[in-house]
């Protein structure tokens, strides 16, 4: 069984998933970094050199790829991933999806100290700008996100009742 972290950037996908990949014994993949793998390119500099609409077409094959190819992964998916195309529809037919939900105050400060280089926050210099703009953002992702099989909260997150709660034999998996 898949399962695959969605979310808003600065949630955590990476980091959670890499410990519940741990705890359970599977592959971990992220799909920013399969991307600059694949493409020898950072994220950032793709979107600088090629922009977004390109960007979100080659992310949907790398889904479909890792998806197709992988059976027993946890999977962080890029913020943006489930918001284009049918991608929500794919990854919940292909395993359990996982929204890591956070407030607008949380990304705030998490994305405002953050050192990894973000493509589509970059500009943002003033931290009420960035913090419109995560609003903003998330209304329109988050009816994408809240597509998912469980939602949880990324400030309080337990690994442990995360595993306990997306187990095969939970009857709310089963029902899926």
């Amino acid at each position: 069984m898949n399962i695959i972290l969605v979310g808003f950037m600065g949630c955590g996908k990476t980091t959670i998933g890499k410990k519940l990949s741990r705890l359970l014994q599977s592959k971990f993949i992220d799909t920013d970094t399969f991307f600059e793998k694949q493409n020898n390119i950072s994220v950032f500099d793709f979107f600088s050199k090629y922009g977004e609409e390109k960007y979100r077409e080659i992310e949907r094959d790398i889904l479909i790829k890792i998806l197709n190819e992988n059976n027993n992964a946890v999977i962080s998916t890029g913020g943006g991933t489930p918001c284009s195309f049918d991608n929500m529809e794919i990854i919940n037919k292909n395993g359990v999806s996982v929204y890591i939900k956070m407030s607008i105050t949380s990304l705030t400060n998490r994305l405002k100290y953050s050192f990894k280089k973000r493509p589509l926050i970059e500009a943002f210099e003033d931290e009420s700008e960035l913090k419109n703009y995560i609003e903003q953002k998330l209304a329109l992702r988050e009816p994408f996100y809240n597509k998912a099989n469980y939602i949880i909260k990324g400030e309080s997150i337990n690994i442990e009742e995360l595993i306990q709660l997306i187990k095969p034999e939970n009857k709310a998996f089963t029902s899926y």
